[in-house]
């Protein structure tokens, strides 16, 4: 700012010059001659003199604005690059973090992945180990006897409650493991005496556990229940032996029912 100034103060100053040359020459030239004419020559020197003196002057009251110019321009200069420095930084360390965040939400997402496929692969997995049933003798209508036989028979469950994962055949009777496991079977058994009513569980073709009841008239229940290791294939299946009779009606008072606790490897 301060070499403006005097920049413009030089201008001024040779622009008064000037114009004073232009405006007042004549006069000067008419009064030099008088005073040549009259005294001679009178001081031309010294104007020149103190024009020069103004002219020194006036460079030394501007010369040191010019340095300063020059300085704030490279401290400018200088802030600016070192400014520049720093916004390249930044920029550096913001793409830096961008790229972190990415592969975080990257693995992220792949963990969330993976447990979603091995949610679904559980489910899938849970869903081929849910195997429960449970059937009662008859479907509807009044009482029922089925018995005696001169021979044992196997006991056919048509009227099925639950039938998950389909391993229990209504038709048959019979119920299939489809994997191995420990699988918990419970029977009930009804009937009127004085004939004794008693159904027996069979694994393959063992006799597991009987229930059983007798007395000489009225109605007679009894149930049992068991726990079996079965490899997959093998069967259980209920049984009336030889001689017995059992009864039921819309009631339901024989049923057979199963379910798997957990599978074995």
């Amino acid at each position: 700012m301060k070499g403006l100034v005097c920049l413009l103060l030089l201008l001024e100053t040779f622009v008064c010059v000037v114009q004073h040359q232009v405006d007042g020459g004549l006069n000067e030239n008419e009064i030099s001659q008088q005073l040549r004419s009259e005294d001679g020559k009178q001081n031309p020197p010294q104007t020149d003199t103190l024009r020069d003196e103004a002219s020194t002057d006036s460079q030394q009251t501007c010369e040191p604005s010019f340095p300063d110019i020059y300085a704030a321009l490279r401290e400018l200069t200088a802030t600016v690059t070192e400014q520049k420095v720093n916004i390249r930084n930044l920029e550096t360390q913001l793409r830096e973090q961008q790229t972190f965040i990415l592969e975080e939400m990257n693995k992220k997402n792949d963990e969330i992945s993976n447990l979603t496929l091995g949610q679904v692969e559980l489910r899938k997995e849970n869903r081929d180990r849910e195997i429960a049933f449970s059937a009662a003798l008859v479907q509807s209508g009044g009482r029922n006897y089925i018995g005696p036989f001169t021979t044992g028979i196997t006991l056919t469950y048509r009227n099925v409650f639950t039938n998950i994962g389909n391993a229990y055949n209504p038709v048959t009777g019979v119920f299939t493991a489809p994997l191995k496991g420990a699988y918990m079977f419970r029977v009930s058994v009804f009937g009127i005496g004085p004939t004794a009513a008693t159904a027996d569980i069979y694994k393959n073709e063992e006799h597991v556990v009987v229930a059983r009841a007798y007395q000489p008239e009225q109605g007679l229940n009894s149930s049992n229940g068991v726990v079996l290791i079965l490899e997959v294939g093998d069967v259980v299946y209920v049984r009336l032996s030889s001689g017995f009779r059992i009864s039921d009606d819309q009631y339901n008072r024989n049923t057979f029912s199963g379910f798997l606790l957990f599978p074995l490897r």
